[in-house]
Protein backbone atom coordinates (compact mmCIF):
# COMPACT_ATOMS: atom_id res chain seq x y z
CA UNK A 1 0.00 0.00 0.00
CA UNK A 2 2.72 2.52 0.85
CA UNK A 3 4.55 1.83 -2.63
CA UNK A 4 0.87 1.81 -4.42
CA UNK A 5 0.79 5.54 -2.49
CA UNK A 6 4.44 6.61 -2.96
CA UNK A 7 3.90 6.00 -6.71
CA UNK A 8 0.83 8.11 -6.81
CA UNK A 9 2.73 10.95 -4.94
CA UNK A 10 5.65 10.42 -7.61
CA UNK A 11 3.28 10.21 -10.95
CA UNK A 12 -0.33 12.25 -10.12
CA UNK A 13 -3.34 11.67 -12.40
CA UNK A 14 -2.05 10.59 -15.80
CA UNK A 15 -5.36 10.28 -16.57
CA UNK A 16 -5.57 13.82 -17.13
CA UNK A 17 -2.64 13.56 -19.36
CA UNK A 18 -4.02 10.50 -21.34
CA UNK A 19 -7.37 12.39 -22.11
CA UNK A 20 -5.61 15.62 -23.00
CA UNK A 21 -2.92 13.74 -25.41
CA UNK A 22 -6.35 11.80 -27.13
CA UNK A 23 -8.21 15.07 -27.15
CA UNK A 24 -5.13 16.76 -29.04
CA UNK A 25 -4.46 14.04 -31.69
CA UNK A 26 -7.96 14.10 -32.63
CA UNK A 27 -8.25 17.99 -32.75
CA UNK A 28 -5.04 17.88 -35.06
CA UNK A 29 -6.70 15.55 -37.45
CA UNK A 30 -9.85 17.74 -37.22
CA UNK A 31 -7.70 20.66 -38.06
CA UNK A 32 -6.50 19.14 -40.89
CA UNK A 33 -9.90 18.38 -42.49
CA UNK A 34 -11.99 21.16 -41.56
CA UNK A 35 -8.73 23.60 -43.15
CA UNK A 36 -7.74 21.58 -45.75
CA UNK A 37 -9.35 23.98 -48.79
CA UNK A 38 -9.04 27.16 -46.76
CA UNK A 39 -5.41 26.87 -46.16
CA UNK A 40 -5.19 26.02 -50.27
CA UNK A 41 -7.00 28.55 -51.24
CA UNK A 42 -5.49 31.05 -48.55
CA UNK A 43 -1.65 29.83 -48.23
CA UNK A 44 -1.72 27.65 -51.67
CA UNK A 45 -0.30 24.89 -48.71
CA UNK A 46 -2.70 22.53 -47.29
CA UNK A 47 -0.39 21.54 -44.69
CA UNK A 48 -0.06 25.26 -43.49
CA UNK A 49 -2.69 24.97 -40.20
CA UNK A 50 -1.79 21.28 -39.84
CA UNK A 51 1.92 22.29 -39.44
CA UNK A 52 1.67 25.20 -37.12
CA UNK A 53 -0.84 23.44 -34.92
CA UNK A 54 1.54 20.47 -34.78
CA UNK A 55 4.39 23.10 -33.46
CA UNK A 56 2.52 24.43 -30.74
CA UNK A 57 1.07 20.72 -29.60
CA UNK A 58 4.94 20.51 -29.54
CA UNK A 59 5.14 23.21 -27.01
CA UNK A 60 2.08 22.46 -25.06
CA UNK A 61 3.26 19.23 -24.36
CA UNK A 62 6.48 20.13 -23.02
CA UNK A 63 4.91 22.89 -21.14
CA UNK A 64 2.24 20.32 -19.63
CA UNK A 65 5.32 17.83 -18.92
CA UNK A 66 7.13 20.99 -17.09
CA UNK A 67 4.07 22.01 -15.36
CA UNK A 68 3.37 18.54 -13.63
CA UNK A 69 6.96 18.83 -12.26
CA UNK A 70 6.43 22.02 -10.53
CA UNK A 71 5.35 22.82 -7.45
CA UNK A 72 1.41 24.01 -8.03
CA UNK A 73 2.08 26.66 -5.37
CA UNK A 74 4.26 28.07 -6.98
CA UNK A 75 2.09 29.64 -9.21
CA UNK A 76 0.09 30.92 -6.75
CA UNK A 77 2.83 32.79 -5.20
CA UNK A 78 2.49 35.22 -8.24
CA UNK A 79 -1.33 35.87 -7.96
CA UNK A 80 -0.66 39.44 -7.98
CA UNK A 81 2.10 39.77 -10.53
CA UNK A 82 -0.54 37.41 -13.16
CA UNK A 83 -2.99 39.80 -12.09
CA UNK A 84 -1.56 42.91 -13.03
CA UNK A 85 0.45 41.23 -15.73
CA UNK A 86 -3.34 40.25 -17.65
CA UNK A 87 -3.98 44.10 -17.07
CA UNK A 88 -1.04 45.29 -19.06
CA UNK A 89 -1.27 42.86 -21.68
CA UNK A 90 -5.10 43.80 -22.12
CA UNK A 91 -4.14 47.47 -22.26
CA UNK A 92 -1.08 46.98 -25.03
CA UNK A 93 -3.77 45.37 -26.78
CA UNK A 94 -5.78 48.39 -27.56
CA UNK A 95 -2.50 50.68 -27.99
CA UNK A 96 -2.76 51.32 -31.69
CA UNK A 97 0.49 50.15 -33.37
CA UNK A 98 0.63 46.91 -30.68
CA UNK A 99 -2.65 45.38 -30.95
CA UNK A 100 -3.33 43.18 -34.08
CA UNK A 101 -6.64 43.20 -35.52
CA UNK A 102 -8.60 41.07 -37.86
CA UNK A 103 -12.71 40.25 -38.26
CA UNK A 104 -13.65 43.65 -36.24
CA UNK A 105 -11.57 42.99 -33.31
CA UNK A 106 -8.71 43.84 -31.63
CA UNK A 107 -7.27 40.62 -29.63
CA UNK A 108 -3.80 39.82 -30.55
CA UNK A 109 -0.02 41.07 -29.77
CA UNK A 110 2.14 40.33 -32.41
CA UNK A 111 5.83 39.57 -31.39
CA UNK A 112 7.66 38.78 -34.62
CA UNK A 113 6.01 35.24 -35.42
CA UNK A 114 4.22 34.53 -32.17
CA UNK A 115 0.81 36.08 -31.65
CA UNK A 116 -0.44 36.76 -28.16
CA UNK A 117 -3.75 36.62 -26.84
CA UNK A 118 -4.26 38.51 -23.42
CA UNK A 119 -7.89 37.11 -23.06
CA UNK A 120 -6.51 34.12 -22.86
CA UNK A 121 -3.78 35.07 -20.47
CA UNK A 122 -6.43 36.48 -18.41
CA UNK A 123 -8.60 34.05 -17.55
CA UNK A 124 -5.56 32.18 -15.80
CA UNK A 125 -4.67 35.17 -14.47
CA UNK A 126 -8.00 35.56 -12.81
CA UNK A 127 -7.87 32.08 -11.31
CA UNK A 128 -4.59 32.51 -9.64
CA UNK A 129 -5.96 35.72 -8.24
CA UNK A 130 -9.10 34.14 -7.00
CA UNK A 131 -6.93 31.22 -5.72
CA UNK A 132 -3.97 33.34 -3.89
CA UNK A 133 -6.82 36.30 -2.63
CA UNK A 134 -8.65 32.91 -0.67
CA UNK A 135 -5.75 30.89 0.26
CA UNK A 136 -4.40 33.47 2.26
CA UNK A 137 -7.91 35.20 3.79
CA UNK A 138 -10.29 31.85 3.56
CA UNK A 139 -12.82 33.04 5.80
CA UNK A 140 -13.09 36.26 4.04
CA UNK A 141 -15.42 34.57 1.19
CA UNK A 142 -18.53 35.13 3.53
CA UNK A 143 -18.23 38.66 3.65
CA UNK A 144 -19.75 41.39 1.36
CA UNK A 145 -16.79 44.22 2.07
CA UNK A 146 -13.72 41.73 1.89
CA UNK A 147 -14.41 38.92 -0.04
CA UNK A 148 -17.66 39.31 -2.89
CA UNK A 149 -16.67 43.10 -3.19
CA UNK A 150 -12.91 43.23 -3.94
CA UNK A 151 -13.37 40.08 -6.11
CA UNK A 152 -16.05 41.80 -8.10
CA UNK A 153 -13.82 44.39 -8.61
CA UNK A 154 -10.92 43.01 -9.94
CA UNK A 155 -13.16 40.59 -12.30
CA UNK A 156 -14.91 44.60 -13.78
CA UNK A 157 -11.39 45.80 -14.73
CA UNK A 158 -10.35 42.19 -16.60
CA UNK A 159 -13.92 42.30 -18.33
CA UNK A 160 -14.20 45.75 -19.48
CA UNK A 161 -10.91 45.77 -20.53
CA UNK A 162 -12.03 42.27 -22.27
CA UNK A 163 -15.01 43.60 -24.16
CA UNK A 164 -13.30 47.24 -25.41
CA UNK A 165 -11.64 44.34 -27.54
CA UNK A 166 -13.87 44.00 -28.16
CA UNK A 167 -14.49 40.25 -26.56
CA UNK A 168 -18.20 39.71 -25.09
CA UNK A 169 -17.47 35.99 -25.30
CA UNK A 170 -14.32 35.86 -23.50
CA UNK A 171 -15.60 38.29 -20.94
CA UNK A 172 -18.64 36.64 -19.81
CA UNK A 173 -16.18 33.25 -19.33
CA UNK A 174 -14.22 35.02 -17.37
CA UNK A 175 -17.30 35.40 -15.19
CA UNK A 176 -18.34 32.13 -15.37
CA UNK A 177 -15.13 31.23 -13.82
CA UNK A 178 -14.61 33.55 -10.55
CA UNK A 179 -18.60 32.46 -10.06
CA UNK A 180 -17.54 28.85 -10.00
CA UNK A 181 -14.55 29.52 -7.87
CA UNK A 182 -16.71 31.63 -5.39
CA UNK A 183 -19.27 28.98 -5.23
CA UNK A 184 -16.77 26.07 -4.54
CA UNK A 185 -14.17 28.42 -2.08
CA UNK A 186 -17.66 28.80 0.11
CA UNK A 187 -19.69 32.15 -0.85
CA UNK A 188 -23.15 32.39 0.11
CA UNK A 189 -25.75 32.09 -2.64
CA UNK A 190 -27.94 34.75 -1.94
CA UNK A 191 -24.40 36.68 -2.82
CA UNK A 192 -23.65 35.31 -5.93
CA UNK A 193 -27.36 35.01 -6.76
CA UNK A 194 -27.35 38.74 -6.78
CA UNK A 195 -23.86 38.83 -8.74
CA UNK A 196 -25.69 36.39 -11.43
CA UNK A 197 -28.70 38.81 -11.87
CA UNK A 198 -26.28 41.99 -11.60
CA UNK A 199 -24.44 40.19 -14.65
CA UNK A 200 -27.04 38.89 -16.40
CA UNK A 201 -28.75 42.29 -16.78
CA UNK A 202 -25.60 44.09 -17.89
CA UNK A 203 -25.33 41.84 -20.42
CA UNK A 204 -29.00 42.01 -21.38
CA UNK A 205 -28.53 46.11 -21.50
CA UNK A 206 -25.46 45.91 -23.09
CA UNK A 207 -26.77 44.07 -26.23
CA UNK A 208 -30.04 45.95 -26.19
CA UNK A 209 -28.60 49.40 -25.47
CA UNK A 210 -27.59 49.37 -29.70
CA UNK A 211 -30.26 47.85 -32.04
CA UNK A 212 -27.68 48.73 -34.68
CA UNK A 213 -24.57 46.90 -33.43
CA UNK A 214 -22.86 43.45 -34.08
CA UNK A 215 -24.00 42.34 -30.50
CA UNK A 216 -27.89 43.05 -31.51
CA UNK A 217 -27.84 41.25 -34.49
CA UNK A 218 -26.45 38.88 -33.18
CA UNK A 219 -29.09 38.15 -30.90
CA UNK A 220 -31.51 38.40 -33.57
CA UNK A 221 -29.51 35.69 -35.47
CA UNK A 222 -29.72 33.40 -32.70
CA UNK A 223 -33.84 33.69 -32.41
CA UNK A 224 -34.29 33.01 -35.99
CA UNK A 225 -30.76 32.53 -38.25
CA UNK A 226 -32.79 31.57 -41.14
CA UNK A 227 -33.92 34.82 -41.30
CA UNK A 228 -30.64 36.34 -42.31
CA UNK A 229 -28.99 33.29 -43.25
CA UNK A 230 -26.55 35.08 -46.16
CA UNK A 231 -25.20 37.78 -43.74
CA UNK A 232 -25.89 37.60 -39.79
CA UNK A 233 -27.13 33.92 -39.75
CA UNK A 234 -25.00 32.62 -41.75
CA UNK A 235 -22.22 30.51 -39.64
CA UNK A 236 -24.79 29.05 -37.76
CA UNK A 237 -27.49 28.25 -40.48
CA UNK A 238 -24.28 26.34 -42.47
CA UNK A 239 -23.69 24.70 -38.70
CA UNK A 240 -26.49 23.51 -38.43
CA UNK A 241 -26.69 22.24 -42.35
CA UNK A 242 -23.24 20.29 -41.41
CA UNK A 243 -24.57 18.78 -38.32
CA UNK A 244 -27.85 17.86 -40.11
CA UNK A 245 -25.92 16.26 -43.28
CA UNK A 246 -23.54 14.03 -40.87
CA UNK A 247 -26.40 12.58 -39.20
CA UNK A 248 -25.91 9.73 -36.60
CA UNK A 249 -22.69 8.34 -38.30
CA UNK A 250 -21.90 11.26 -40.74
CA UNK A 251 -19.79 11.17 -44.75
CA UNK A 252 -16.48 10.10 -43.16
CA UNK A 253 -13.34 11.85 -42.33
CA UNK A 254 -12.43 14.19 -44.80
CA UNK A 255 -15.99 14.24 -46.58
CA UNK A 256 -17.27 17.08 -45.26
CA UNK A 257 -18.72 19.58 -47.60
CA UNK A 258 -19.30 22.79 -45.29
CA UNK A 259 -15.64 23.45 -45.20
CA UNK A 260 -15.18 23.50 -48.93
CA UNK A 261 -15.28 27.70 -48.34
CA UNK A 262 -18.61 27.69 -47.12
CA UNK A 263 -18.69 27.36 -42.95
CA UNK A 264 -15.73 30.53 -42.12
CA UNK A 265 -12.89 29.34 -41.11
CA UNK A 266 -14.08 25.65 -39.59
CA UNK A 267 -11.05 25.04 -37.85
CA UNK A 268 -11.50 27.06 -35.61
CA UNK A 269 -15.10 28.08 -33.53
CA UNK A 270 -17.17 26.10 -35.51
CA UNK A 271 -14.36 22.63 -35.60
CA UNK A 272 -17.53 20.80 -33.70
CA UNK A 273 -20.00 21.05 -36.83
CA UNK A 274 -17.45 19.87 -39.41
CA UNK A 275 -16.54 16.87 -36.46
CA UNK A 276 -20.41 16.05 -36.45
CA UNK A 277 -20.60 16.34 -40.82
CA UNK A 278 -18.00 13.63 -41.00
CA UNK A 279 -18.18 11.67 -37.40
CA UNK A 280 -22.00 12.03 -37.14
CA UNK A 281 -23.65 12.41 -33.97
CA UNK A 282 -21.41 9.55 -33.01
CA UNK A 283 -18.79 11.11 -33.24
CA UNK A 284 -19.89 14.17 -31.25
CA UNK A 285 -21.13 12.03 -28.57
CA UNK A 286 -17.80 10.27 -28.09
CA UNK A 287 -15.74 13.43 -28.07
CA UNK A 288 -18.45 14.99 -25.28
CA UNK A 289 -17.71 11.56 -23.07
CA UNK A 290 -13.82 12.45 -23.51
CA UNK A 291 -14.55 15.65 -21.99
CA UNK A 292 -16.99 14.63 -19.43
CA UNK A 293 -13.93 12.47 -18.10
CA UNK A 294 -11.56 15.12 -18.32
CA UNK A 295 -13.89 17.54 -16.00
CA UNK A 296 -14.64 14.77 -13.54
CA UNK A 297 -11.17 13.54 -13.11
CA UNK A 298 -10.12 17.71 -12.40
CA UNK A 299 -13.29 17.82 -10.28
CA UNK A 300 -11.97 14.75 -8.31
CA UNK A 301 -8.34 16.01 -8.29
CA UNK A 302 -10.46 19.71 -6.69
CA UNK A 303 -12.34 17.32 -4.14
CA UNK A 304 -9.30 15.43 -3.22
CA UNK A 305 -6.97 18.29 -3.12
CA UNK A 306 -4.71 18.57 0.18
CA UNK A 307 -5.34 22.67 0.97
CA UNK A 308 -7.78 24.83 0.17
CA UNK A 309 -4.90 26.36 -2.85
CA UNK A 310 -5.38 22.87 -4.52
CA UNK A 311 -8.86 23.21 -4.30
CA UNK A 312 -9.55 26.38 -5.86
CA UNK A 313 -7.03 25.92 -8.34
CA UNK A 314 -8.01 22.78 -9.59
CA UNK A 315 -11.38 24.08 -9.52
CA UNK A 316 -11.05 26.83 -11.20
CA UNK A 317 -8.89 24.95 -14.40
CA UNK A 318 -11.76 22.60 -14.96
CA UNK A 319 -14.54 25.06 -14.79
CA UNK A 320 -12.27 27.04 -17.13
CA UNK A 321 -12.36 23.86 -19.42
CA UNK A 322 -16.13 22.69 -18.54
CA UNK A 323 -17.16 26.24 -19.39
CA UNK A 324 -15.51 26.73 -22.48
CA UNK A 325 -16.98 22.97 -24.16
CA UNK A 326 -20.34 23.93 -23.33
CA UNK A 327 -20.05 27.40 -24.76
CA UNK A 328 -18.99 26.19 -27.72
CA UNK A 329 -21.56 23.13 -28.03
CA UNK A 330 -24.40 25.68 -27.41
CA UNK A 331 -22.99 28.13 -30.20
CA UNK A 332 -22.81 25.56 -32.83
CA UNK A 333 -26.27 23.92 -32.26
CA UNK A 334 -27.35 27.54 -32.17
CA UNK A 335 -28.53 27.25 -28.37
CA UNK A 336 -26.97 30.48 -27.89
CA UNK A 337 -26.19 33.83 -29.45
CA UNK A 338 -23.04 32.98 -32.04
CA UNK A 339 -19.36 33.85 -30.05
CA UNK A 340 -16.28 33.49 -30.51
CA UNK A 341 -14.87 31.01 -28.08
CA UNK A 342 -12.97 27.73 -29.05
CA UNK A 343 -13.24 23.95 -28.46
CA UNK A 344 -10.80 23.35 -25.55
CA UNK A 345 -7.77 21.54 -27.56
CA UNK A 346 -9.89 20.75 -30.34
CA UNK A 347 -10.05 24.19 -32.04
CA UNK A 348 -6.71 25.50 -34.60
CA UNK A 349 -4.88 27.98 -32.14
CA UNK A 350 -1.23 28.29 -30.45
CA UNK A 351 -2.20 30.66 -28.06
CA UNK A 352 -5.38 28.66 -26.20
CA UNK A 353 -3.66 25.25 -26.98
CA UNK A 354 -0.50 26.08 -25.30
CA UNK A 355 -2.42 27.62 -21.97
CA UNK A 356 -4.36 25.02 -21.98
CA UNK A 357 -2.10 22.13 -21.57
CA UNK A 358 -0.10 24.05 -19.23
CA UNK A 359 -3.17 24.05 -17.02
CA UNK A 360 -3.41 20.65 -17.10
CA UNK A 361 0.05 20.18 -16.34
CA UNK A 362 -0.83 21.73 -13.11
CA UNK A 363 -3.83 20.02 -12.78
CA UNK A 364 -1.55 17.08 -12.92
CA UNK A 365 0.46 18.27 -9.98
CA UNK A 366 -2.40 18.88 -7.60
CA UNK A 367 -3.22 15.42 -8.15
CA UNK A 368 0.60 13.98 -6.83
CA UNK A 369 -0.42 15.13 -3.80
CA UNK A 370 -4.20 15.11 -3.84
CA UNK A 371 -5.78 11.91 -1.58
CA UNK A 372 -6.81 9.74 -4.42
Amino acid sequence: MEKRAAKKLHTGDLSIALLVTILTIFGTVMIFSASYYYAISDYDNPYHYLTRQLIWLAAGFVAMFICSKIDYHFWVRLWLIAYVAGIALLVLVLVPGIGSSAYGATRWIQIGPITIMPGEIAKVGIILFITGYFSRHPKWITSIKKGIIPIMFVTVVYAGLIMLQPNMSTAFTVCFIVGGMLLVAGAKWLHLGTLAGGAVAAGVLLIMSDTTGYRYKRFLSFLDPFEDPLDTGWNVVQSLLALGTGGLTGLGLGNSVQKNLYLPMPQNDFILAIIGEELGFVGILALVVIYILLVWRGCHTAINANDLTGLLLASGITIMVGVQVVINIAVVTSSMPPTGIILPFISYGGNALLIFMAAMGILINISKSADI
